[in-house]
């Protein structure tokens, strides 16, 4: 397994749920939810399970929980 950390904004309250990878590197991600009771980072967190094709459990908000700069951990296969 590897760790592959992303570098991202997220954009909550949009009016769509979408992840994508900036030219620079860094990621950005459009979310429904509304940054309330932890609703935006449980999507974010789906989100970036579905992208990456792995469980939830394997997606971790590294640091900035509560902003909307996030650094997120992804353990990976191989």
């Amino acid at each position: 397994m590897s760790t592959t950390t992303l570098q991202l904004k997220a954009k909550p309250g949009s009016s769509r749920s979408a992840l994508v990878q900036e030219a620079d590197g860094s990621w950005t991600a459009w979310l429904k939810s509304p940054p309330v009771d932890g609703k935006a980072n449980a999507e974010l967190i789906a989100l970036v399970a579905k992208h990456f094709g792995v469980a939830k459990s394997a997606v971790d908000i590294h640091s900035g929980g509560g902003s909307r700069f996030k650094r997120v951990k992804v353990e990976t296969r191989d």
